[in-house]
């Protein structure tokens, strides 16, 4: 009998199976670390991962000239309308985000985050982005388009997982 590679106890297969752990490993260790960050930024910027999120959506929103509204906050974080208002009253206090009409809305209004919160970020991860993004500049194309597909095929599978 003839093994195949799709075959269990194959050698080929026991093989593939030890790499396939390796990279899974390396993920989990990556997220350890991401998660420990995140909780140090939380830490020396005094806020929660939910005020952390939305200003660095704000400021990405910013970026791209999007507008952010209340409603699309809440759909980002998964979070009622009041939590999403009592975050953003929070926000307001602290001079990191401020809220003003909308001109297309008049029932709604637009989030914006300010300069201060802006500075406040770049400060705070500015040097372990620039780190990061020194590594994906050594990268080849193909070595990015590699990454990006299997980083886009991960976040596929877990967001298959019912809630």
């Amino acid at each position: 009998m003839t093994t195949t590679p799709e075959q269990p106890g194959s050698y080929w297969y026991a093989d593939d199976d030890a790499r396939s752990t390796s990279v899974m490993e390396a993920m989990r260790s990556y997220r350890a670390a991401e998660v420990a960050m995140r909780r140090r930024t939380q830490q020396a910027m005094e806020m929660g991962e939910n005020e952390l999120l939305v200003l660095r959506f704000l400021a990405r929103a910013r970026l791209r000239g999007s507008v952010v509204t209340p409603v699309t906050l809440s759909r980002y974080l998964g979070i009622t309308s009041a939590s999403t208002t009592a975050l953003l009253d929070r926000l307001e206090k602290s001079g990191h985000l401020t809220r003003s009409p909308n001109p297309d809305d008049r029932r709604s209004v637009l989030v914006t985050s300010s300069e201060k919160s802006d500075a406040e970020i770049r400060h705070t991860l500015s040097a372990m982005h620039d780190r990061m993004m020194g590594i994906v500049r050594g990268m080849s194309e193909d070595d990015r388009a590699t990454v990006i597909g299997f980083l886009d095929a991960m976040r596929d599978a877990v967001d298959q997982i019912d809630a």
